[in-house]
């Protein structure tokens, strides 16, 4: 098993930037893939992007392509978000998933282990 923690959440302005990070431990992190998800009040939780046991393959929701990157850290146990751009219907719950079977899932179902979540909050 892997215990997820996000941090990096917080208040910023249309069009300022935020990098999230979520800090794993527990079992192996390199046997993961792991993804960032976000979820706003009474709304389904959406897949943003994921990246693959070593990071050499990565895919994204269209909604984020060229403004958000993931990569990952194996050497820290970490994975990041960094959400540049950002617009206020960003503004949600962030949460990190892992899960150890590819292909790569792009839905919630997909993942085992979850983070209990950064809220981003971006005014207008």
């Amino acid at each position: 098993q892997v215990q997820l923690v996000e941090s990096g959440g917080g208040l910023v302005q249309a069009g300022g930037s935020l990098r999230l990070s979520c800090a794993a431990s527990g079992d192996s992190f390199d046997n993961y893939i792991m993804a960032w998800f976000r979820q706003s009040p009474g709304k389904e939780r959406d897949f943003i992007a994921a990246v693959s046991w070593l990071g050499g393959s990565s895919i994204y929701a269209d909604s984020v392509k060229g403004r958000f990157i993931i990569a990952r850290d194996n050497a820290k146990d970490a994975v990041y978000l960094q959400m540049d751009n950002l617009k206020p219907e960003n503004t949600a719950n962030y949460f990190c998933a892992a899960d150890h079977n590819g292909p790569i899932p792009t839905l919630v179902d997909g993942y085992d282990y979850w983070g209990q979540g950064t809220q981003v909050t971006v005014s207008s």
